[in-house]
């Protein structure tokens, strides 16, 4: 399978009322777990979480030195509060797992910034996935209010990554 056929095998599974899909084909295997699935040695997914994704290492990994754990992720807000401060506003999402970039090397200005107006089909950042760098275009047009993410940062499926103003 390419990247293309992965996302929209991604994005239909979203769309329906599965739990988990697995596929398997000689060498390739991939499997995509929703919020809706609860299996066993597995961590309930809060409602509306975008899919887990799991894809087999091809190779165990060199022993390296280990790294400090991660920082404790800062509780989200209240929901009523956020959909307060998004009403009318429209989202830029990650269409893939990777990290998040704003421009396309350090010594660049970034694609997009707040108060920059977009239109459908700009890039507005970059992904990096598997050593490859995707440019993320914009499916929708107006006015950057707003980056969610952090330069460099990982981002999930279908994470919002910009707030747009559509006036």
């Amino acid at each position: 399978m390419n990247f293309k056929e992965i996302t929209d095998l991604i994005k239909l599974v979203n769309r329906t009322e599965l739990s988990e899909f697995k596929l398997k084909d000689k060498d390739f295997e991939i499997s995509i777990r929703t919020s809706k699935f609860q299996g066993k040695n597995t961590h309930v997914v809060q409602a509306g979480a975008p899919p887990m994704i799991q894809m087999p290492n091809p190779a165990p990994a060199a022993p390296g030195p280990t790294s400090a754990p991660a920082p404790a992720v800062a509780s989200a807000p209240p929901a009523e509060k956020a959909a307060e401060s998004t009403e009318g506003l429209l989202e830029i999402k990650s269409p893939i797992v990777g990290t998040f970039y704003r421009s396309s090397s350090p010594d660049k200005p970034a694609y997009s910034k707040v108060g920059d107006t977009v239109e459908k089909g700009s890039v507005v950042c970059i992904v990096e996935a598997m050593k490859l760098f995707n440019e993320i275009e914009s499916e929708v047009s107006g006015t950057i209010v707003k980056v969610m993410v952090e330069d460099a940062a990982p981002v999930e499926y279908d994470q919002v990554l910009f707030l747009v103003d559509p006036s």
